[in-house]
């Protein structure tokens, strides 16, 4: 990834996010799952994701209404780092943190994980989130989402086509529209001739 690719793409993003020492892609939340919700309200947390946040060390499950989607962030203490990591970019008494420590922290909760990997979701976090009776869990790294499937689904479209069209404008600016061997007189660059 090319330096300034994520500022210019995401222009809020002003903190540095780093790996922690011997975090690797299994200490990460990926691929996506949908799971039913049971009678008593109660969703089962994918295997995978339950391995992470039992690595992650953290007890139970932090969860709240993401900022920009109908969703819910979920995690353990990675998520909790990510969130305190930005929020000390901004001046403690600044009315930015303030807004932003009230939608991260003040919307906040964290379930308790029952013996079978089960949560209960309350009714604001369903309410927020559009949530009956199926969950789609979805990987984000150092967070995962809880999505109403149908909206994950078109959720998912609208990323793959922004995605697209990111890609054809990073090629085009860097001159990667073109095959290789047309920029480089016919030989690939390293290649002998």
């Amino acid at each position: 990834m090319a330096a300034g690719w994520g500022a210019a793409v995401w222009p809020w993003l002003r903190w540095k996010r780093t790996v922690p020492q011997g975090q690797g892609a299994m200490d990460r939340f990926v691929s996506n799952f949908t799971n039913r919700v049971d009678a008593k309200g109660r969703v089962s947390i994918p295997a995978s994701f339950r391995a992470v946040l039992a690595r992650d060390g953290f007890e139970g499950l932090y969860v709240h209404p993401a900022l920009d989607a109908p969703a819910l962030d979920a995690g353990g203490n990675a998520l909790l780092a990510e969130i305190d990591g930005l929020l000390s970019t901004l001046s403690p008494y600044s009315e930015e943190r303030d807004h932003l420590s009230t939608a991260l922290l003040g919307t906040s909760e964290v379930l308790k994980v029952d013996p079978e990997g089960r949560v209960i979701l309350t009714d604001t976090l369903r309410e927020h989130a559009g949530l009956a009776d199926m969950v789609t869990f979805v990987g984000h790294g150092h967070k995962f989402q809880l999505w109403e499937p149908e909206r994950f689904r078109a959720h998912l479209e609208e990323a793959r086509a922004k995605v697209r069209d990111l890609k054809k404008s990073l090629g085009a600016a860097r001159g990667l529209a073109t095959p290789l061997a047309s920029r480089s007189g016919g030989v690939p660059p390293g290649a002998r001739e």
